[in-house]
């Protein structure tokens, strides 16, 4: 693949690879749209349906293709692969996508897959989320903002994370599972039932401990919130009902709650079933 000029989202002309903040050794297809500021690092290869906001720093050793769009101020560390087709069997060369959002950490040998035509065709990362070294992100996947994944977490295909939602490292998150906003996953868990929104999940397979009281600290919730959140969880995920009397009976107290609005309606919906104690 030639190295050649390429079109900034206005469609002028970039600096060529080799001019300052692109290494020389940078191969960058013509047809990439790389704002003016963008960096690419030496021996990185960007492919020709490739987008990259302003202000991304591209690392060494990357490997960025598909049609990729990458969003501003994002950081992508050394050995990066992403784009790369779908480890799916039924993928069949479809113009599937993977969409990044903005201020994104993408650590060491991280790898992400665009979609497939039988999830929608789309993988969608969120903003201000930091994807740490060897984590996987499989195809279909959709992440909200300021989502973790620590070292070595994988997810599956088809896999909805929401916002400020942190996996651990090493864990393991099954096709098709849900987890909620600000749930925590300890390391080392297998997870293959939903993951509800507060909770912390641990365990071979995960189950409900209680909620994450860190996270609601870190989001200034509030004192009533919290102790709503807790009378909740022990209906829902300790006690002995079933789970159907026990979504009537934490609706009936919940008193306009939002948080638990929230987690009891991510209950109803699951359809793979939730993680309980």
């Amino acid at each position: 693949m030639p190295r050649a000029e390429t079109l900034s989202a206005s469609g002028q002309a970039d600096p060529p690879a080799g001019a300052p903040g692109r290494h020389p050794t940078a191969i960058i297809h013509p047809g990439a749209r790389l704002s003016e500021d963008v960096s690419v690092g030496p021996y990185s290869l960007i492919d020709e349906h490739v987008v990259i906001g302003p202000r991304t720093a591209i690392g060494a050793h990357c490997v960025i293709e598909g049609r990729t769009t990458i969003g501003a101020d994002c950081q992508v560390f050394t050995g990066a692969v992403i784009g790369s087709i779908p480890q799916d069997r039924k993928y069949q060369g479809e113009a599937s996508t993977l969409t990044i959002g903005d201020r994104n950490k993408i650590r060491e040998y991280v790898t992400i897959n665009p979609g497939t035509e039988g999830g929608g065709g789309k993988t969608v990362i969120g903003s201000d989320c930091l994807l740490m070294a060897y984590s996987h992100v499989a195809h279909d996947c959709v992440l909200g903002d300021f989502v973790v994944l620590a070292n070595s977490a994988a997810l599956a295909g088809h896999i909805l994370v929401e916002d400020r939602a942190t996996i651990g490292g090493l864990v393991g998150v099954h096709q098709f599972v849900r987890v909620g906003t600000l749930a925590f996953i300890g390391g080392c868990s297998r997870v293959v039932q939903d993951v509800p929104p507060y909770a912390t999940c641990v365990g071979y397979p995960a189950k409900v401990f209680g909620i994450n009281s860190e996270g609601l600290r870190r989001v200034g919730a509030s004192h009533d919130a919290k102790q709503a959140l807790h009378h909740a969880f022990r209906i829902l995920f300790h006690s002995k009902l079933s789970m159907s009397n026990a979504l009537e009976r934490a609706a009936a107290d919940a008193n306009g709650n939002p948080e638990v609005q929230r987690l009891i309606a991510f209950v109803r919906q699951s359809k793979r079933g939730v993680c309980r104690a």
